[in-house]
């Protein structure tokens, strides 16, 4: 990790910056793909598997007896954990749920929102390097609470230990306990075509959901924007490489921020972790956990390269800490400081926020309750994670009485005169007249 000390806050955006990727080369890449999926359809997704995922399928869907089978497999303490996490997840996005209400705005003028389910969405989950069954949860199970009546789940296929060629075991459970019954042995830029386009086998979707590598999140955003259908596919969020910034004090313990940065870091080569403190003494002692911690990861290649990309940075104040805790926008924040309560208070920009030396950003990725799918690259400037309202539209409704319209239509005729759009004037017009 690079040392930053004191910056000006001239040099701020440039040390908020995320590792960059050509997306100009990936989309010469990807786009190949796409239109390949879009026109030869299961095919395609079948020779991919085998160039991509060196895998041989007959069917990319997952059959009954295949997730029966695959799930026997999950040792029972892993079970258990899955099933307490599901618990803590169903009941904090049930909490989210809201009912219609009804407000009449003037006498005769009924208003109402009322939240409708996403008809068909689409889970992407990763499960190559890390097969993150977790993911299946974070969205499975807001998608079940919302009520999506087509739910369905894409992920590669891998060599299994019994010679098959199937989905992690423990990603198929944790879709039997969401409730996923439709599956599909299918991984990279191709599921999203899939998803997006349909195929004979996997069935087109109105939303895509779920992290995944950079040629997943370039087939993402280019399926949004309207490459190769007319009917519109929505995506969660823009996405990228994991990160986390964790914001200490003197107050802090060394070896737990060391973990915390180390637990991102391990996700990928493009990940990038942040540690902002007020003590020169907090990045002596932390780095040198760091450097220790690192040495016992069996994925301490991915991370080390991972903290190549990242930064400690020393701020004189906490004041000036806090304010480039909220520039940078992080994924995950963690708050390890004296009045840790009182510092997250001042948090504007952050996809989700770990307070406190007891709350490691561990927690909200498995079994806390909230969802772990969150904006990364500085995205929680503006966009929120996921939860109950990702799987539904918001749709509003009206209803006037005769003496409502009466009340309101001389306003909404000038106005629509004064912007010269006499038509609308007039379907007010006739009514009054009537």
């Amino acid at each position: 990790m690079t040392t930053i000390r004191y910056p000006e806050r001239s040099a701020w955006q440039e040390l908020t910056q995320r590792p960059v990727f050509s997306s100009d080369e990936l989309e010469r890449h990807v786009l190949p793909i796409l239109r390949d999926v879009q026109e030869r359809g299961d095919a395609a997704l079948r020779e991919y598997s085998e160039r991509f995922d060196r895998v041989t399928l007959d069917d990319v869907r997952i059959s009954s007896e295949e997730q029966t089978n695959a799930i026997a497999q999950v040792p029972d303490g892993l079970k258990r954990a899955i099933l307490l996490a599901h618990d803590n997840i169903l009941r904090f996005h049930e909490a989210q749920q809201t009912a219609p209400e009804r407000i009449e705005t003037q006498p005769g003028v009924l208003c109402w929102r009322k939240n409708v389910a996403i008809e068909r969405v689409g889970l992407y989950i990763p499960g190559g390097t890390a097969p993150l069954f977790s993911t299946v949860l974070m969205l499975g199970i807001p998608a079940k609470i919302a009520g999506c009546p087509v739910r369905i789940l894409c992920s590669p296929p891998t060599h299994r230990a019994n010679g098959s060629s199937s989905i992690h075991p423990a990603i198929l459970f944790a879709a039997q306990v969401a409730g996923i019954e439709q599956i599909f042995k299918v991984g990279g830029a191709q599921a999203i075509a899939a998803m997006a386009f349909g195929t004979k086998t996997i069935p087109c979707v109105d939303k895509i959901f779920g992290p995944g590598n950079q040629y997943v999140t370039v087939a993402k955003q280019l399926v949004q924007k309207g490459y190769g259908t007319h009917r519109g596919v929505a995506i969660d969020m823009p996405a990228g490489p994991s990160e986390v910034a964790v914001l200490a004090d003197d107050s802090c313990v060394p070896a737990f921020v060391a973990a915390d940065l180390l637990s991102q870091a391990e996700h990928g080569t493009d990940s990038q972790v942040l540690l902002i403190t007020t003590s020169e003494d907090v990045i002596t002692n932390v780095l040198h956990e760091v450097e220790a911690q690192c040495k016992e990861l069996p994925r301490r290649d991915i991370a080390q390269k991972a903290l190549a990309n990242s930064r400690a940075v020393l701020f004189a104040s906490m004041n000036d800490a806090i304010a480039f805790t909220n520039e940078y926008a992080a994924e995950h924040l963690i708050i390890a400081t004296q009045d840790a309560d009182g510092v997250a208070e001042q948090i504007t920009q952050a996809g989700s926020v770990f307070i406190g030396n007891y709350s490691p950003e561990s927690v909200g990725d498995y079994a806390s309750g909230t969802n772990h799918t969150l904006p990364t690259n500085g995205y929680a400037r503006a966009y929120s994670g996921i939860s109950l309202d990702s799987f539904v539209k918001k749709i509003t409704f009206q209803r006037l009485s005769k003496e409502g319209l009466q009340a309101i239509g001389s306003a909404v005729e000038t106005m629509a005169e004064a912007e010269e759009l006499l038509a609308h004037k007039r379907a007010v017009s006739v009514r009054l007249r009537g």
